[in-house]
């Protein structure tokens, strides 16, 4: 739904185009006519303050519109322990996704991948493994075996895995993550880090970019070599709207856990990094999910090619052309606050042909509160050739008069 109150305004005053005295008189007429039904006033959005959270770090973001509800240290570069494998699974489904791979790709398990320590899918040495089995051995078992095996296998090495990693983060602009091995194992030497921003930014992509792939983190369990494993993230057994994505802990890190969940049409992404115990990121993670649904919504403001405004076009073959948008646009807003937003439109005063379908002439600005929810670009829904010279000398004409009694 537009916002409820819409504003047309040009650039710079004092000018009037006596063309659209007789279409403004009607529209004063329609407005004082709906004002006259009677409607109820918008109430003032009052939200408390955000829980406080037992965490070193963390946030909650709207996935659709990477809105951050809330944030605390989501910058701080943490160890991230297993939370490193969203990133080792994010580059399989990449390379899946690209041909390199699929799911019946046999991957090589060398004695490396085999020895791993820690939580293991349990291969063995000098066997082969389907990447289908791989995939899920990282994402539900937490295989530290399987994550070594894949980056082998992609790379020829963990090392030269890593530096793809850091590669990835660049692209997706996780700025203060830093790779050095494929499974977020800490060393004596060395850690990984990611932020908590970070790794709301690549479970958002995760989300967005990979949706089939994205429904593993949903299964709650998965054997393999008779070996059946749970899957570690406890809220996918306590909270339906749960269905995904990671949990992760170590000494130097803690217990973390990205989580995602979707009610009602929302979709959030939280991140809880340094919790004291496995129930207290689950229990830290579920009062960071309840504040955003209880109080926020994700609002579709405009449709893609939206038509939202008509302005008059001088010297063109049309005396008007449509002002619209080009893509759907979502907001993030206080939950049920979607009729007080208004909208106005900035555009040059005096438009002139020649104009092209796609060219930008101006902003739309949407406000809610005195608070800025959106700025975007306005375009012409369609071309307006240079009218012939006849009609270009009126308009020239009109144009001069109007300003000499403006």
């Amino acid at each position: 739904m537009s916002p409820k109150s819409f504003s047309f305004r040009y650039l710079s005053s004092g000018f009037c185009d006596v063309r659209w005295l007789l279409p403004m008189v009607l529209l004063v007429v329609s407005v004082r006519l709906a004002a006259q039904t009677p409607t109820l006033a918008s109430t003032p959005a009052i939200i408390p303050r955000a829980p406080d959270i037992a965490a070193t770090s963390y946030i909650l973001m709207d996935a659709k519109t990477g809105h951050i509800i809330v944030e605390e240290n989501a910058h701080e570069a943490l160890p991230p322990a297993s939370l490193t494998k969203i990133m080792t699974a994010y580059i399989v489904e990449e390379e899946i996704m690209s041909g390199n791979l699929n799911f019946d790709t046999e991957v090589h398990i060398s004695e490396k991948a085999w020895r791993m320590e820690g939580s293991k899918m349990f291969v063995g040495v000098d066997t082969r493994v389907r990447v289908e089995d791989l995939l899920r051995g990282i994402i539900i078992q937490s295989g530290n075996d399987a994550s070594v095996a894949m980056a082998e296998h992609i790379a020829g090495s963990e090392e030269a895995f890593a530096d793809m990693m850091n590669q990835y983060a660049e692209v997706l602009g996780m700025s203060s993550s830093f790779f050095m091995n494929a499974s977020g194992l800490d060393t004596e030497l060395y850690y990984n880090t990611m932020s908590a921003y970070d790794l709301a930014l690549l479970a958002r992509a995760t989300i967005v970019r990979h949706p089939d792939f994205y429904q593993i983190y949903a299964e709650r369990e998965f054997t393999y070599n008779d070996i059946r494993q749970s899957n570690r993230n406890t809220l996918l057994f306590r909270d339906r709207n749960v269905d995904g994505m990671k949990t992760g802990w170590t000494e130097a890190a803690g217990y973390c856990l990205v989580a995602s969940a979707e009610r009602d049409g929302m979709r959030l992404i939280s991140v809880v990094m340094g919790t004291a115990s496995e129930d207290a990121r689950a229990v830290e993670t579920q009062k960071l999910l309840t504040y955003g649904f209880r109080y926020f919504e994700t609002h579709k403001l405009y449709d893609a090619n939206q038509v939202l405004t008509n302005v008059p076009v001088w010297s063109g073959k049309q005396s008007a052309v449509d002002l619209g948008i080009t893509e759907d646009v979502y907001i993030t807003i206080p939950r049920g606050q979607a009729d007080a937003m208004s909208a106005t439109v900035d555009v040059d005063e005096v438009i002139t042909a020649p104009l092209n379908q796609g060219q930008v002439m101006g902003v739309v600005n949407v406000v809610l509160d005195n608070n800025l929810y959106y700025t975007g670009d306005v375009i012409s829904m369609q071309n307006v050739e240079r009218a012939g010279m006849f009609k270009r000398f009126i308009d020239w004409l009109t144009l001069m008069f109007s300003n000499l009694f403006s």
